[in-house]
């Protein structure tokens, strides 16, 4: 009876591990944070914790669930460390989410809803890649955006870049006016989508300055 017990708490030790596993592995392959061993850990984890709720529960003069919200409790400071902010932007929501989900896919194998925790990790992957890929194809998804312009006139340039921000009602999250050299580089930081970038990008090559757009380490996360 101990021996099946056994095999049994291993097998869903190694299964939460592999669906954990799943879920980071896309996080490591888009270079986001709580990659593929950071998410195994997390729902084997929970998985285990929930085990031990399972073999607390047998003993009367013992509260189980405690067990079980203190790893809700302990799962969102976890989430909670990956939100930063850069540049005003609020960044890592989606990883923070995506750590309280995998939790609670550990919690699921835990408590032996092995179809229903497999069923969850592919919800996760979808949302994660086949829905992330849709917001970016129907251009609805925004993203932070940094546009330079350099330019003899500095001054005269940004006035006109702003104004061409205004009209389109794109809010500037960050701006910047450098001198180099003989130069004047001018950069302006926005939260926007394909269609408004392929807008600001066409106004924007109109001025009197070369414009180009710059990559942003840490954008708005997905």
């Amino acid at each position: 009876m101990a021996i099946d017990l056994t095999y049994t708490i291993a097998g869903k030790l190694l299964l939460s591990a592999a669906l954990g596993g799943v879920v980071g592995l896309e996080r490591n392959l888009r270079r986001k944070a709580a990659g593929l061993r950071t998410s195994m850990l997390i729902c084997m984890g929970a998985c285990f914790f929930m085990i031990i709720s399972a073999i607390a529960a047998t003993h009367p003069e013992d509260d189980h669930t405690r067990i079980a919200a203190q790893i809700i409790a302990g799962i969102g400071f976890l989430g909670a460390g990956v939100i930063l902010r850069e540049r005003g932007n609020v960044v890592g929501l989606t990883t923070a989410a995506t750590v309280w989900a995998t939790a609670a896919v550990g919690m699921g194998v835990g408590t032996g809803m092995y179809v229903t925790s497999i069923f969850a990790t592919a919800l996760i992957l979808i949302s994660l890649t086949a829905v992330g890929w849709a917001e970016t194809r129907l251009g609805i998804k925004a993203r932070l955006t940094t546009f330079r312009l350099t330019a003899k006139d500095g001054d005269a340039v940004m006035k006109q870049a702003r104004e061409i921000f205004q009209d389109l009602k794109i809010p500037i999250q960050h701006s910047e006016l450098r001198r180099v050299a003989n130069e004047s580089v001018i950069e302006f930081d926005a939260d926007i989508s394909a269609p408004q970038e392929h807008e600001l990008l066409k106004r924007l090559s109109a001025l009197s300055a070369r414009c180009e757009t710059v990559p942003v380490e840490f954008q708005r996360d997905s």
